[in-house]
């Protein structure tokens, strides 16, 4: 199926590995152009490498996502590069163990801004050349804003956020003609407990939904949530 990508620049922020990596690797293979936005620069620069060297197309910008600055700076270089932007996928975030009991201010702070003003910041910063080019944000997000987990207080509350600037962002930028999507993914750790299969998704799986919602095909979905979890939040287990 031609999900007519080809020539399409979209950022993909965590790019170098996991559900990046996915995302990118199947970017490319659509005949987009990549643009990796990740702090890892080793694994960034060996996933050009690789994509560019098979003929496809992938670029990659050296960010330190929770510096605002730094996010201004990563879409300033793709659009010097390229000169337009069709789509953002806000992925970069980890879970890193902040709880309300053993957490304080600080790192619950600190958690916000590995796990989710980057998205926003991103979002900001990308906002004008979206609106040139009726563009497209996916947001991934992680079920335990849904569910809860223990110990997950600022990843879960980083989740909750971009949940709503999910729906907030689908409804303000409707004028624009830009749509905004999210897909929702399980933790790692919880194949057993998958009603489909009792395995974990795959990156790959996710990355086939985030490029439908990237193209044309999916040109009436909008303020959605696609859970790609294997039914996990809302069938029994």
């Amino acid at each position: 199926m031609n999900l007519y990508l080809q020539g399409k620049v979209f950022i993909v922020t965590g790019g170098a590995s996991g559900i990046g990596e996915s995302i990118v690797r199947k970017l490319a293979d659509n005949g987009a152009i990549a643009c990796i936005v990740d702090g890892s620069e080793k694994a960034s620069m060996r996933l050009c490498d690789e994509l560019c060297t098979g003929g496809k197309q992938a670029y990659f910008v050296p960010t330190e996502l929770s510096r605002t600055e730094a996010c201004a700076y990563a879409v300033s270089q793709v659009m010097a590069e390229y000169g337009q932007i069709d789509g953002l996928v806000n992925n970069a975030g980890l879970n890193d163990g902040v709880s309300l009991e053993n957490g304080n201010y600080e790192k619950f702070i600190g958690s916000l801004h590995r796990n989710v003003v980057h998205y926003y910041n991103m979002g900001n910063f990308s906002l004008p050349y979206l609106k040139k080019s009726r563009g497209v944000i996916v947001n991934i997000c992680s079920r335990v804003a849904e569910t809860g987990q223990g110990g997950a207080s600022g990843y879960a509350a980083a989740n909750g956020v971009r949940f709503g600037l999910t729906s907030q962002w689908a409804c303000e930028l409707l004028s624009f003609g830009i749509r905004v999507n999210a897909v929702v993914h399980e933790l790692p750790g919880a194949g057993a407990m998958i009603p489909l299969g009792n395995r974990m998704t795959t990156p790959d799986e996710i990355a086939d939904t985030v490029l439908f919602l990237l193209s044309r095909k999916s040109g009436s979905v909008n303020g959605e949530f696609l859970h790609v979890d294997g039914g996990y939040v809302h069938l029994d287990k």
